[in-house]
């Protein structure tokens, strides 16, 4: 049974693990394992991961039963969009998939932002599954975007929103 709480700075490297397990997972056969380490190494290096933590407009959790980390969530408040919240990363262990971690973590992000009216997401076009389940989730397609994260990466995303209760 896995409990959703905040993550804390003694999670990071666990947290690391699990993002480079999921990446690898769900990107190697799109863009190669040496993009995707070097996305991974990017991303997710400590110090990327302890900025994320720290944050005071954002929320960082993990998804933990006792022993080990089965999922991560990070959203933070938009710097650009009035009342939009940025769903960052939602993932899951690969073998820990569709036992409904994923669904508690999501639960509990669309709480922890207030003032949020809306939640968005970018998500790569060919991810079937992480699209299947934001649109189970209600976020529809508002966009698109050809240079997803950082620089002029050229790894294309959709962009999803969704209206929160307000």
């Amino acid at each position: 049974m896995y409990f959703v709480r905040t993550a804390r700075e003694r999670d990071l490297e666990k947290v690391r693990a699990l993002l480079a397990e999921s990446f690898h997972a769900t990107y190697d056969g799109l863009h190669g394992r040496a993009r995707v380490d070097d996305l991974i190494a990017h991303l997710f290096s400590p110090a990327a991961l302890k900025t994320r933590l720290v944050r005071k407009d954002a929320e960082f959790l993990v998804a933990d039963d006792g022993r080990n980390i089965g999922g991560m969530g990070y959203a933070a408040m938009s710097q650009q969009l009035t009342k939009t919240v940025m769903l960052h990363l939602l993932y899951v262990r690969p073998a820990l998939q569709r036992q409904g971690i994923g669904r508690d973590i999501f639960a509990e992000l669309e709480t922890c932002f207030p003032d949020a009216e809306i939640m968005r997401l970018e998500v790569e076009p060919q991810n079937a599954a992480a699209i299947a389940f934001y649109r189970t989730h209600g976020f529809t397609e508002v966009g698109r975007n050809e240079n997803s994260g950082a620089g002029q990466s050229g790894i294309p995303a959709l962009v999803l929103e969704k209206r929160l209760a307000g």
